[in-house]
């Protein structure tokens, strides 16, 4: 049987995963660039095929398929040191929580969910928001018609901030724990909100919660990922020089694995609980094999984890998630050892791109604000 019609399609898919590899590694914020960082599990699953098909149908090798092969292992390994951390196979950054006497601890329950503007299947939303109980709810993409939806669960969230847009960056925030002192923020477009609020916990200890949803790069949107990136660093940084207990949430445009990211992590001192459990892969909710974590929660280190999960769809493009953490503080001092630690590097990095971001931030809100005129 002649195999080499597969051979030549295995040559030709380890050809394209290896260029989309070395594609990503260039250091530019163009949103052509930055959306390999997305599909890296795609990426994986689509190097192995071409890798057994190398091993399994090729005969005698030349120079050119030794070295094509060699290149393709390289670049599997990088793509599986990037996705492996968010498997059962990696140390877990996070502790799993442990059970107290009834009474000698609490939980926190925070669910997020990017609803869709056009999504009109709002009561879903409400029914997986009674069916679960969160103590807070974050909606991204919300507007006057889903804050008129949710408006059934107000009696059991007393305490709100309801920013109600129709340009896909609407937020809102229901809150069965006191909110002191929300702001709300626009930290580097004048139309993409950001919340900023103390939080009281059931035992009267207050810490901060971020909720954000940063422009994503993308053809229809930013043409680069600069302002997204700059935001996220921003609070980041906020967030280490303040030395505030703080939770970071929302749909972040970002995958856990970029380059942004895992810097945040370093400058913030925040930790993911996903490292070391599983992927919370929330976007696209429609195409299975085209899914990846683009909503995500980063918390203090005196935190434990209870439970973190993917929540049923709601009709939106994301699937809502969950996560229930424990106040633990005991155990802030050793998880403290597992947060990565910033290099002078990132520090120096991070401003830089905080000052490029609000250049570009310029620009970018006199854009909106130009086709808001013309609009009206």
């Amino acid at each position: 049987m002649d195999f080499s019609l597969l051979y030549y399609s295995a040559q030709w898919l380890a050809g394209f995963i290896a260029f989309v590899t070395i594609w990503g590694w260039i250091p530019l914020d163009n949103w052509w660039i930055r959306c390999v960082d997305f599909p890296r599990i795609q990426i994986l699953v689509l190097g192995i095929i071409a890798w057994v098909g190398l091993v399994m149908f090729g005969s005698e090798w030349e120079l050119g398929q030794w070295v094509l092969f060699v290149c393709l292992n390289i670049t599997l390994a990088f793509q599986l040191r990037m996705v492996l951390p968010y498997t059962k196979l990696w140390k877990k950054e996070v502790k799993k929580a442990t059970v107290k006497p009834e009474g000698d601890f609490y939980h926190l329950k925070i669910m997020v969910s990017n609803v869709l503007t056009p999504n009109d299947d709002t009561q879903k939303l409400v029914d997986l928001v009674n069916k679960n109980q969160p103590d807070i709810l974050i909606t991204l993409e919300s507007d006057k018609k889903w804050e008129k939806a949710l408006g059934q669960i107000e009696p059991d969230y007393p305490y709100t901030v309801k920013i109600p847009l129709d340009n896909l960056y609407g937020m809102h925030l229901y809150s069965k724990l006191e909110l002191i002192d929300p702001e709300v923020k626009y930290l580097m477009i004048d139309d993409i909100p950001s919340i900023h609020t103390q939080l009281r916990l059931q035992d009267g200890k207050v810490i901060w919660l971020y909720c954000l949803h940063p422009m994503p790069p993308s053809p229809t949107e930013a043409d680069k990922s600069t302002t997204r990136d700059a935001e996220l660093l921003m609070v980041g940084k906020h967030i280490k020089e303040s030395g505030h207990t703080a939770i970071l949430a929302g749909d972040l445009n970002d995958v856990a694995w970029s380059k942004t990211t895992r810097r945040f992590q370093r400058i913030s001192g925040l930790l993911d609980p996903r490292i070391g459990r599983h992927f919370i892969n929330t976007f696209h909710a429609s195409y299975p094999f085209l899914r990846w974590a683009l909503d995500h929660l980063f918390h203090s280190a005196c935190f434990t984890v209870v439970d973190i999960r993917r929540l049923p769809s709601i009709g939106s493009d994301h699937f809502p998630v969950m996560t229930t953490l424990q106040y633990e503080p005991a155990e802030e001092s050793q998880q403290k050892q597992n947060a990565p630690t910033a290099q002078s590097e990132d520090i120096t990095e991070t401003d830089h791109k905080i000052e490029e971001g609000k250049e570009e931030g310029k620009v970018l809100s006199t854009e909106h604000a130009e086709e808001q005129r013309k609009a009206d």
